[in-house]
């Protein structure tokens, strides 16, 4: 990935955050507290290399629709820790928000950071282009995306065909938006978006496996949370389905499957971030 393109996209991030208006100091503090406790930024980068892959060079909306998909993907990781959902104390290696502001002001600092992306990706409907592209992401966190996801997360998942929905949902559809947002912005055909959506959901489903792996092979520094956490709150994963080996089998058809899908088509980025899910430390 481009470090260039990286430190551009927390740079926009923060001055986004900081011109916000009328917003109590702690809400604040609390939403900038997880948008900047680090992060592999995968979804937003997504979104910023397709559209620069595609149309050659990023524009400012590019960069607002980066920060809006973060914002979205911080607010689901905080409500995602709290006491009713996974109950973490810790993520990437600091006290999770409800730990560090209380219950409260985490529900909040999620809310707050939902709302403001939602307000950031109105602001920059100007085309169709740019409209199918806040609904892309609207959709994909929403009810038909990733909070349906999250119900099955929270309920028991007692079937092989309803843990992949649970994670289609919950985990592939973000990614997939990202990746789909950043093709309507540099108004790819929707024979190209179509090939993108195999590839977004087959990346999303690769990612959430090597997660399941990560929870039970990972290395506690490098994770930034205890391992073992899912077989600890009793979680439905792809090891408890099908056993460590075969998980790993099933990775590496789920990556294969997602390259086959752009195979041809020169998304460097893409293809390598794919790959990167074979080998993923954290």
């Amino acid at each position: 990935m481009s470090n260039s393109l990286l430190l551009q996209f927390e740079s926009e991030m923060t001055k986004i955050l900081k011109d916000l208006k009328d917003i109590h100091h702690e809400l604040l503090s609390s939403m900038m507290y997880s948008l900047e406790a680090g992060g592999k930024r995968i979804r937003p980068l997504l979104l910023l290399n397709t559209a620069l892959a595609l149309r050659g060079e990023n524009n400012e909306s590019d960069f607002v629709f980066a920060c809006a998909i973060e914002m979205i993907h911080t607010y689901s990781l905080i409500h995602d820790d709290l006491p009713a959902m996974d109950d973490d104390d810790l993520r990437r290696n600091l006290p999770t928000n409800h730990i560090k502001y209380g219950e409260g002001i985490a529900i909040l600092a999620g809310d707050g950071l939902l709302n403001t992306a939602m307000e950031l990706l109105i602001s920059q409907i100007s085309n169709e282009s740019t409209k199918k592209a806040a609904l892309t992401i609207a959709k994909a966190s929403g009810v038909s995306g990733m909070v349906s996801g999250q119900v099955y997360d929270v309920k028991t998942v007692k079937t092989k065909e309803q843990l992949l929905k649970m994670h289609q949902l919950k985990t592939a559809k973000l990614i997939e938006s990202a990746i789909i947002a950043g093709a309507y912005l540099a108004k790819a055909d929707e024979q190209l978006i179509n090939k993108l959506k195999v590839f977004g959901e087959k990346l999303g489903i690769a990612f959430q496996i090597s997660d399941d792996l990560l929870d039970v092979e990972g290395d506690e520094s490098l994770i930034g949370k205890p391992v073992n956490s899912d077989e600890k709150n009793n979680k439905s994963t792809y090891i408890s389905f099908y056993g460590l080996n075969h998980t790993k089998l099933l990775l590496q058809d789920t990556v294969k499957q997602a390259l086959d899908s752009i195979d041809g088509l020169g998304l460097v980025y893409l293809e390598t971030l794919a790959k990167f899910m074979l080998e993923r430390k954290h």
